[in-house]
Protein backbone atom coordinates (compact mmCIF):
# COMPACT_ATOMS: atom_id res chain seq x y z
CA UNK A 1 0.00 0.00 0.00
CA UNK A 2 2.89 2.23 0.47
CA UNK A 3 3.03 3.41 -3.65
CA UNK A 4 -1.29 3.85 -2.97
CA UNK A 5 -2.08 7.34 -4.63
CA UNK A 6 -5.42 8.18 -3.53
CA UNK A 7 -7.73 9.90 -5.66
CA UNK A 8 -10.00 12.46 -4.27
CA UNK A 9 -12.91 14.87 -5.87
CA UNK A 10 -13.37 18.29 -3.81
CA UNK A 11 -16.49 19.99 -4.99
CA UNK A 12 -15.85 23.83 -4.37
CA UNK A 13 -18.66 26.97 -4.49
CA UNK A 14 -17.33 29.74 -7.01
CA UNK A 15 -17.47 31.71 -4.09
CA UNK A 16 -15.74 31.32 -0.62
CA UNK A 17 -14.39 27.88 -2.10
CA UNK A 18 -13.07 29.11 -5.33
CA UNK A 19 -11.57 32.39 -4.45
CA UNK A 20 -9.47 30.78 -1.47
CA UNK A 21 -8.34 28.60 -3.94
CA UNK A 22 -7.32 31.78 -6.39
CA UNK A 23 -5.12 33.37 -2.90
CA UNK A 24 -3.25 30.08 -2.34
CA UNK A 25 -2.59 30.32 -6.11
CA UNK A 26 -0.89 33.31 -5.41
CA UNK A 27 0.56 32.12 -2.54
CA UNK A 28 2.07 29.71 -4.15
CA UNK A 29 0.94 27.08 -2.61
CA UNK A 30 -0.10 24.37 -4.49
CA UNK A 31 -3.02 21.41 -4.38
CA UNK A 32 -1.59 17.62 -3.89
CA UNK A 33 -2.29 16.60 -7.73
CA UNK A 34 -4.36 13.74 -6.48
CA UNK A 35 -7.27 16.42 -5.80
CA UNK A 36 -9.44 17.14 -8.80
CA UNK A 37 -11.43 20.13 -8.47
CA UNK A 38 -15.38 20.42 -9.45
CA UNK A 39 -16.48 24.10 -9.18
CA UNK A 40 -19.98 24.72 -8.79
CA UNK A 41 -22.17 28.09 -8.32
CA UNK A 42 -23.07 27.05 -4.57
CA UNK A 43 -22.32 23.67 -2.47
CA UNK A 44 -26.30 24.05 -1.99
CA UNK A 45 -26.78 23.26 -5.60
CA UNK A 46 -24.95 19.80 -4.25
CA UNK A 47 -27.58 16.44 -5.08
CA UNK A 48 -26.84 13.31 -3.01
CA UNK A 49 -26.12 11.73 -6.58
CA UNK A 50 -23.27 14.27 -7.11
CA UNK A 51 -22.17 13.28 -3.81
CA UNK A 52 -22.18 9.33 -4.34
CA UNK A 53 -20.82 9.00 -8.18
CA UNK A 54 -17.12 10.36 -7.78
CA UNK A 55 -16.86 6.63 -5.09
CA UNK A 56 -18.53 5.17 -8.16
CA UNK A 57 -15.87 6.43 -10.42
CA UNK A 58 -13.24 5.13 -8.56
CA UNK A 59 -12.65 7.82 -6.05
CA UNK A 60 -11.47 7.09 -2.72
CA UNK A 61 -12.54 10.64 -1.29
CA UNK A 62 -14.73 13.59 -1.74
CA UNK A 63 -15.29 16.37 -0.06
CA UNK A 64 -16.98 19.69 -0.35
CA UNK A 65 -15.81 23.47 0.30
CA UNK A 66 -18.09 25.60 0.63
CA UNK A 67 -18.41 29.24 2.69
CA UNK A 68 -18.74 29.78 6.17
CA UNK A 69 -22.52 29.59 7.29
CA UNK A 70 -22.77 33.50 7.55
CA UNK A 71 -21.42 34.00 4.75
CA UNK A 72 -22.96 32.16 2.01
CA UNK A 73 -24.02 34.05 -0.90
CA UNK A 74 -26.74 32.19 -1.75
CA UNK A 75 -28.16 32.46 2.54
CA UNK A 76 -28.29 28.68 3.39
CA UNK A 77 -26.26 26.74 0.65
CA UNK A 78 -24.04 25.69 2.81
CA UNK A 79 -26.62 24.54 5.19
CA UNK A 80 -28.01 22.79 2.90
CA UNK A 81 -24.87 20.74 1.66
CA UNK A 82 -24.01 20.20 5.14
CA UNK A 83 -27.25 18.03 5.56
CA UNK A 84 -26.85 16.28 2.64
CA UNK A 85 -23.04 15.32 3.16
CA UNK A 86 -24.61 13.75 6.44
CA UNK A 87 -27.02 11.96 5.14
CA UNK A 88 -24.76 10.65 2.52
CA UNK A 89 -22.00 9.33 4.76
CA UNK A 90 -25.16 7.70 6.89
CA UNK A 91 -25.76 5.92 3.20
CA UNK A 92 -22.33 4.69 3.22
CA UNK A 93 -21.98 3.71 6.35
CA UNK A 94 -24.96 1.43 5.96
CA UNK A 95 -23.13 0.14 2.83
CA UNK A 96 -20.32 -0.61 4.93
CA UNK A 97 -18.10 2.38 3.24
CA UNK A 98 -16.23 4.48 5.92
CA UNK A 99 -18.20 7.51 6.16
CA UNK A 100 -14.38 9.50 6.86
CA UNK A 101 -14.72 9.16 3.46
CA UNK A 102 -16.61 12.19 2.74
CA UNK A 103 -16.71 15.32 4.59
CA UNK A 104 -17.64 19.20 4.61
CA UNK A 105 -15.22 22.00 4.82
CA UNK A 106 -16.55 25.94 5.67
CA UNK A 107 -13.57 28.76 4.12
CA UNK A 108 -13.38 32.19 3.81
CA UNK A 109 -12.26 33.39 0.99
CA UNK A 110 -9.49 34.52 1.72
CA UNK A 111 -7.14 31.82 3.40
CA UNK A 112 -6.02 29.91 0.34
CA UNK A 113 -3.67 28.14 2.82
CA UNK A 114 -6.31 26.45 4.76
CA UNK A 115 -7.66 25.63 0.98
CA UNK A 116 -4.42 23.81 0.39
CA UNK A 117 -4.61 22.12 4.26
CA UNK A 118 -7.99 21.31 3.78
CA UNK A 119 -7.11 19.05 0.32
CA UNK A 120 -4.19 17.88 2.28
CA UNK A 121 -5.72 16.71 4.90
CA UNK A 122 -8.84 14.96 3.10
CA UNK A 123 -5.33 13.01 1.19
CA UNK A 124 -3.86 12.14 4.41
CA UNK A 125 -7.18 10.73 5.74
CA UNK A 126 -8.59 8.86 3.06
CA UNK A 127 -4.43 7.43 2.60
CA UNK A 128 -4.88 6.12 6.04
CA UNK A 129 -8.43 4.74 4.86
CA UNK A 130 -6.69 2.59 2.22
CA UNK A 131 -7.93 2.16 -1.41
CA UNK A 132 -11.91 2.65 -1.99
CA UNK A 133 -13.30 -1.03 -2.96
CA UNK A 134 -16.70 -0.27 -4.28
CA UNK A 135 -19.35 -2.79 -3.05
CA UNK A 136 -21.69 -4.25 -5.63
CA UNK A 137 -24.30 -2.65 -4.16
CA UNK A 138 -23.24 1.23 -4.86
Amino acid sequence: MNDFKPQVVAFCCSNCASSAANVSEGMKKALPDNVKIIQIPCTGRIEILHLLKPFEQGADGVYVAGCQEDSCQYVSGITKAAKRVAHVRKILEELGIEPGRLDIFNLYAGKGYEFVETAREMVSRVMELGPFTQPENL
